[in-house]
C-alpha cells in the first residue's frame, strides 16, 4: 500500500482528499449538535423516515411525513365526533403512528418488488367497497360526481385518494405475502370449535358484598382507631360551605308583560335564516324486491331477473293499482313486505345510488322498470313527490315569532336582573324584593355540589357563589330556561376536619368498604372448602349464609346473573365434569362456588359442518398474529436504528384541525 502511494503523488493527493472529505462528513454527523438527533424540525414536517442510502444511516434517503398528512388521517379518525382540545396531541400522535407505519410498510413492500398499477387501482374502485357508489349498474358516475364524492367523504383530492388506494393495495399484498405461510392443524380447528360450542349448566352458591357489608359491625374503639390511622384522608373532609341569599323571577314577573315582535323584525329574521327553512327533494315510494345473494351464480341472477320481469308485467297490467297486494305476495324485503312495500318518504342519498336515481326519476303513480342493486331486482312505484323548496313565511311565521319573543324576553330578563342587582347594591336584597313584589330565599350550608330545587338550573349560581367574597355586591346568575336570579354571599364556613362523632357514619362506610373485599375473599374460600370437604354445595351454602341459584344451559360468551360473562369471570367452569364443584370464583362484587349439573359438547357432525368457517376464523387469527409480529419487528428495527425522526414541538403542540 505504501509503495503504491509513493509511485504517483497526484493519486496520493486525490485518495487522501477523499478520505479527509469523508472523515469531515462523519465528524459533522457525530459532533455537530442537531444533525440526525432524532427530531424533525421543519414547521411543515411532522416526522421524517430514513429509508437507507449509499452510506446507510449517515447519508440516508428521507421520506417526509407532513403535518397535513397527519391531519388528514386525524380528521377521518374524528369524523362525526367532538374531540376535546386537550386530547388533540394524543389523537395526532395516533394518526402520525398510522402514517409512519404505513410509510415503513410501503418501503418494505417496494424492496420486495410489490407494486400496484393504474389498472389495479381502477379494478379496486370498480369492484371494491366503493364500486356500487362509483359504478352503479356498472356505469361510472362521471369525473365531476366522482371528485365531489371523494371531497364529501374523504376531504381530499382525487389524486391523493387514488394514491392512498394504490398504497393500500400494496400494503394488502405485503400482508398476503407475509401471512401466506399461516396454517392451522385439523385437530386445532376441531378443538377450537368444540371448546367454543360447549355448553354447561350448573347450580351455584352466591355471596354478595351488599349482604356481607351489613355483617361488618366494628366497635367504636375500632372505628376511632381507623379514623386516627386515616387522619390524612379525613383532613378537611367537611368541605367549605356558604350561605347565599337570592331573588329569582320568571317571565311573568317582567315589567311590561310579554314583548310584541314587529312584522319587520320577523321578515328580517326570515330573510337571514332561509337556509333553515329549506326542504330537500323527497319522494314517497313502494317497492317489490326479488333478492339476489351477493355470491349468487350467473344462473341464479338470471333466474331472479326472470321472476322480477314476470312480476313487473303483472304490476303493469293494472297500472300498479294492486301494487301493495303484489308486494305483500312477492317481495323479499322483510322490512317493507308486510306494509305493501311501503318505504315512506326518502331523500337523496338515503338509498343505494341506482335505486335513488330510479326513484327520483319517477312521477306520482309511475312504475319503474327493473332496478338492479346489490340487494337484487327492484320494482318501484312513486306515490308522491316533493321538489326542493324553501318554506314560505306564512308557514313558519308562528315558529319565528316564538323564537324572537323568547330572545326579547331573555334580553329583558337580563336587563331586569341587572336593574335589581344595582338597586340591591344601593339598598339591600330584602328591600328590592319587597319593592318589586318578589321573594328572598336564603340557602344555608351550600357546597359546590349543592342544588337549589326551586331553580331550573342552579349550577351557574352555585359556581359563581364559590368565587365571590363574603358580603360582596349582589351579582346576576343565569338559572336556566331564560330565567335569572340576583344573589349575595352572606357567610363562608371554611373546610375543616370533622370530629369522630360528627363523621362516624362516613367512617363506618369507609371501614366496611375496606373490610368487605377481604371478607368476600375469605368467605368465598370458606364456602369452596366446605363444599369440597362435605361434597355438598347446598349444605356449605347454608352454613356460610350463601344463596343457591341455578343457571340455564349457557356458553362461554353468555351472561349469568351474579357472575357476568363466563369467558371473563369463570372460564374454569368449562373444564369441570358433571358433578364436580368449582374453586372459589371472585367477581369483585360477588363470591361464587358452582357445581356442574350438565355439560353438552357439540356433535361430531356439528363440528364437521362448521369446520370450514372455523378453520377460516383460526387462519385469520393466525394471519393477524403473524402480521402484527412482522409490523412490530419492522417498526422496532427502524426505531432502534434511529430512522424515525419526529418533530417534537409539532407533536406536543399540534395545529388545530380544519373544521375543529
Amino acid at each position: 500500500m505504501i509503495r503504491f502511494l509513493q509511485k504517483d503523488t497526484r493519486i496520493t493527493k486525490i485518495i487522501f482528499g477523499v478520505i479527509i472529505g469523508v472523515t469531515c462528513i462523519l465528524m459533522v454527523i457525530f459532533l455537530v449538535p442537531g444533525i440526525f438527533s432524532g427530531t424533525a424540525s421543519s414547521s411543515t414536517t411532522y416526522a421524517s423516515i430514513r429509508h437507507g442510502g449509499i452510506l446507510g444511516r449517515f447519508l440516508p434517503a428521507q421520506d417526509s411525513v407532513s403535518v397535513q398528512d397527519v391531519q388528514d388521517v386525524a380528521t377521518r379518525m374524528m369524523q362525526g365526533q367532538q374531540i376535546p382540545s386537550a386530547l388533540m396531541p394524543m389523537l395526532m400522535q395516533e394518526a402520525s403512528q398510522q402514517v409512519i407505519q404505513q410509510r415503513i410498510l410501503l418501503d418494505e413492500a417496494h424492496k420486495l418488488g410489490i407494486r400496484a398499477t393504474n389498472a389495479d387501482v381502477r379494478n379496486y374502485l370498480h369492484s371494491g367497497v366503493w364500486g356500487e357508489y362509483l359504478f352503479p349498474d356498472g356505469k361510472f358516475i362521471g369525473t365531476q360526481a366522482y371528485a365531489q364524492f371523494i371531497s364529501d367523504n374523504f376531504h381530499i383530492s382525487t389524486m391523493k385518494f387514488e394514491n392512498e388506494v394504490r398504497e393500500q393495495i400494496v400494503a394488502d399484498r405485503l400482508r398476503d405475502l407475509v401471512t401466506a405461510g399461516a396454517t392451522v392443524s385439523d385437530k386445532a380447528v376441531r378443538d377450537y370449535y368444540r371448546n367454543k360450542a360447549t355448553k354447561v349448566q350448573f347450580k351455584y352458591a352466591v355471596l354478595s358484598t351488599d349482604k356481607l357489608r351489613k355483617t361488618i359491625n366494628p366497635t367504636d374503639t375500632e372505628l376511632q382507631a381507623f379514623f386516627q390511622q386515616n387522619a390524612a384522608r379525613y383532613k378537611d373532609a367537611d368541605p367549605e360551605t356558604r350561605t347565599v341569599a337570592y331573588v329569582d323571577f320568571t317571565d311573568k314577573d317582567l315589567p311590561g308583560g310579554a314583548p310584541q315582535v314587529a312584522d319587520s323584525v320577523i321578515q328580517q329574521y326570515y330573510n337571514q335564516n332561509q337556509q333553515q327553512y329549506k326542504v330537500d327533494a323527497e319522494v314517497k315510494v313502494r317497492h317489490i324486491l326479488i333478492s339476489v345473494n351477493a355470491n349468487a351464480t350467473p344462473a341464479a341472477v338470471a333466474q331472479a331477473k326472470a321472476k322480477a320481469e314476470k312480476i313487473l308485467k303483472e304490476v303493469q297490467a293494472d297500472h300498479g293499482k294492486n301494487f301493495a297486494a303484489l308486494a305483500k305476495k312477492y317481495s323479499d324485503d322483510p322490512g317493507s313486505k308486510t306494509q305493501g312495500g311501503e318505504l315512506g318518504w326518502i331523500k337523496h342519498g338515503a338509498t343505494v345510488p341506482s335505486f335513488d336515481k330510479a326513484a327520483f326519476a319517477l312521477q306520482p303513480s309511475q312504475i319503474s322498470g327493473l332496478v338492479h342493486t346489490r340487494y337484487g331486482f327492484h320494482i318501484i312505484k312513486c306515490q308522491a313527490k316533493q321538489e326542493a323548496h324553501i318554506k314560505p313565511l306564512s308557514e313558519v311565521k308562528d315558529a319565528i315569532v316564538a323564537i324572537l319573543t323568547k330572545q326579547q324576553e331573555q334580553q329583558e330578563a337580563v336587563a331586569y336582573a341587572r336593574q335589581l342587582a344595582n338597586e340591591a347594591q344601593q339598598t339591600s336584597l330584602d328591600k328590592v324584593a319587597a319593592a318589586h313584589h318578589l321573594k328572598v330565599t336564603t340557602a344555608n350550608g351550600l357546597t359546590t355540589s349543592s342544588t337549589l330545587p326551586n331553580l331550573a338550573d342552579s349550577s351557574k349560581l352555585i359556581s359563581q357563589a364559590f368565587t365571590t367574597k363574603e358580603n360582596a355586591a349582589p351579582q346576576v346568575a343565569d338559572t336556566g330556561s331564560g330565567t335569572y336570579a340576583v344573589f349575595q354571599v352572606k357567610s363562608i364556613a371554611p373546610a375543616h376536619t370533622p370530629t369522630f362523632a360528627e363523621y362516624k357514619s362516613h367512617v363506618l362506610d369507609d371501614y366496611r368498604d375496606q373490610q368487605v373485599t377481604q371478607l368476600l375473599a375469605r368467605k368465598t374460600q370458606e364456602l369452596a372448602d366446605r363444599a369440597h370437604a362435605e361434597d355438598s354445595l347446598t349444605k356449605a351454602a347454608k352454613e356460610v349464609g350463601a344463596t343457591i341459584e341455578t343457571s340455564g344451559l349457557v356458553g362461554r360468551t353468555d351472561q349469568v346473573p351474579d357472575i357476568g360473562q363466563l369467558s371473563s369471570t369463570a372460564p374454569s367452569l368449562f373444564d369441570l365434569q358433571v358433578g364436580q364443584i368449582s374453586k372459589a370464583i371472585n367477581t369483585g362484587n360477588t363470591g361464587v362456588v358452582a357445581k356442574l349439573t350438565d355439560k353438552q359438547l357439540p356433535s361430531q357432525a356439528e363440528i364437521e359442518q362448521n369446520f370450514a368457517s372455523t378453520r377460516e376464523t383460526l387462519l385469520n387469527q393466525r394471519r393477524d398474529q403473524l402480521y402484527e409480529v412482522f409490523v412490530s419487528n419492522l417498526v422496532n428495527r427502524y426505531q432502534k436504528a434511529g430512522r424515525i425522526l419526529v418533530n417534537r414541538k409539532m407533536a406536543q403542540n399540534p395545529p388545530p384541525l380544519s373544521g375543529s
